[in-house]
């Protein structure tokens, strides 16, 4: 059988949780027909698991990957909601498949009642923006960035949209406390009883209760009669979360209620072995009652948290500032997650199968000379930089393993990284094509200067290096798209030759007009 409850293991490599998640799926395998279902942050996360997996047993791996379901966190949690209301209640139609509060479902009713609110004193900053729009590209602007932040609100402040839907402008901050809206703001909440107005008007009282916050409150009163039984027809019997930098509360929640039947497994890439939640100094910053971790030796237990004193002198002295300036999000999880994780309930588990729920591991051998497993180190120990000066020897003249490239836009940027892959495999010949991830913030503003660079070069070219893109949107990615949002901005385009010959290698639109691939060469 396999044990069900909310398991989190902690390591500093991501290496090491891939190995942990391959092991316990290699340890305690499902049935021959169940599917291992798996949430990632993106599908490189996801095709990086699936290659671990595939990997010879001799190297850690399963020797073969199959039967995977490998999906975003925000895809299988409406499905889990789906399942388990409709087992609970015995009504099919407990939750729509589709909510009309989805964002994709938002911008068309947005679009559609955003004239309608000029005039209305409270919408001013809207009007004020929408006032000169002939094509109507600004109010479809305007929709899309609305529905997408009402979106996060659902996900992440689903207590403040409560209060606005009972007329009360108000934020609430971590503490509890209402603040009531600036003048200036208070177009959002006013916006978010029109839209509530608006779909109990379309679709009564199903559509309004079928945002995604009271579903998630329903799932999780359903949830309580879940205790000690099997899991709902639908539902896997075990989940495993990788690779995911971090999950708003509303997810957390949902997942523990889940455990009470399902084996959750969440893996999470913890640069530092020490509690470090209380590094960073805000003043809404509320101390942890109950953390998993242990405090580093000689750490205050006031370090600042309130915002109350010198917090950069303290700061320096006792931690380590790239930790705290660029791991706020992760400080946030980690306490999210302390709320919901009690490592007395499965460490036993992991005890009994030789595996460990903490995996930090030090920097030794060659690696200690490099700037960046040094650095590594630092943040792994908590070091603050006035031991990290003394602790570590002169670092090499030719150290490279953090660099620092200027470059005047992406095209050269991306011929840049060309270049240094291209001197990167001529120094170490084992080092494989397969074994490099490039990561950018904006995959479909980098795509086309990635297929200009690395795409120009035939295969038999020495110099051509194999790549494929990941987590690029359908419309950036499929022929079928690209070709029809060019056909739609023929009216503010030159159509030149190579335009239409780009187009009629669309097997689509050759195929409406009668044209074969072999007529291509006459044109």
């Amino acid at each position: 059988p396999l044990p069900p409850g909310f398991m989190v293991v902690h390591a500093n490599r991501l290496e090491d949780l891939r190995g942990l998640a391959v092991e316990w799926m290699r340890r305690q395998p499902l049935g021959p027909l169940e599917n291992e279902t798996i949430l990632v942050q993106s599908n490189g996360i996801g095709q990086w698991l699936k290659l671990a997996l595939a990997e010879d047993p001799k190297n850690g791996g399963a020797g073969i990957a199959a039967a995977l379901e490998v999906m975003l966190p925000a895809r299988f949690l409406w499905q889990a909601y789906r399942t388990v209301l409709t087992h609970v209640s015995q009504n099919a139609d407990a939750v729509p498949e589709t909510s009309p509060f989805d964002k994709s479902r938002l911008v068309w009713r947005l679009l559609r009642l955003l004239p309608t609110l000029a005039g209305q004193p409270v919408f001013e900053p809207l009007a004020q923006f929408l006032e000169i729009d002939r094509d109507q590209r600004k109010h479809y602007q305007l929709a899309e960035r609305l529905a997408d932040l009402f979106d996060q609100y659902q996900v992440y402040r689903a207590d403040w949209l409560d209060a606005w839907a009972n007329g009360h402008d108000v934020l609430i901050t971590a503490r509890g406390e209402h603040r009531p809206l600036e003048e200036h703001q208070r177009w959002q909440p006013a916006l978010w009883r029109i839209l509530r107005d608006d779909v109990a008007a379309t679709q009564g009282d199903a559509g309004l209760n079928s945002s995604r916050a009271q579903v998630h409150q329903r799932f999780l009163k359903a949830t309580e009669h879940l205790e000690g039984q099997d899991c709902p027809p639908g539902l896997p019997r075990r989940l495993i979360i990788f690779g995911i930098s971090s999950l708003p509360q509303q997810t957390l929640e949902a997942l523990a209620a889940l455990s009470r039947c399902c084996q959750i497994v969440l893996c999470v890439h913890n640069p530092c072995q020490f509690y470090w939640a209380d590094i960073i100094e805000h003043k809404d910053l509320l101390r942890a009652q109950r953390y998993r971790q242990r405090r580093k030796t000689g750490m205050p237990e006031a370090l600042d948290v309130l915002g109350t004193g010198d917090a950069d002198d303290a700061l320096h002295l006792h931690a380590q500032p790239l930790l705290a300036a660029w791991g706020k999000q992760g400080r946030d999880y980690l306490r999210l997650l302390d709320e919901h994780d009690d490592a007395g309930n499965y460490q036993t588990l992991f005890e009994q199968q030789a595996l460990r729920i903490d995996m930090f591991e030090p920097f030794s051998g060659e690696d200690r000379h490099c700037l960046l497993s040094q650095l590594q180190d630092d943040i792994r120990e908590l070091r603050p930089v006035a031991e990290t000066q003394g602790h570590w020897p002169a670092l090499p003249a030719a150290d490279d393993s953090i660099v620092f490239h200027i470059a005047h836009g992406p095209q050269r940027e991306v011929e840049i990284l060309h270049d240094q892959l291209l001197a990167a495999f001529s120094a170490d010949p084992a080092l494989r094509p397969r074994d490099i991830i490039v990561m950018v913030p904006d995959i479909d503003r980098y795509a086309p200067h990635i297929e200009a660079v690395f795409g120009q070069l035939p295969t038999d070219d020495p110099r051509h290096i194999p790549y494929t893109l990941s987590d690029q949107a359908s419309r950036h990615r499929l022929p079928l798209m690209i070709a029809l949002e060019k056909l739609l901005r023929l009216p503010e385009l030159r159509l030149t030759v190579s335009d239409v010959l780009d187009l009629l290698e669309v097997p689509a639109l050759r195929q409406r007009f009668g044209l074969e691939e072999r007529d291509l060469p006459v044109l």
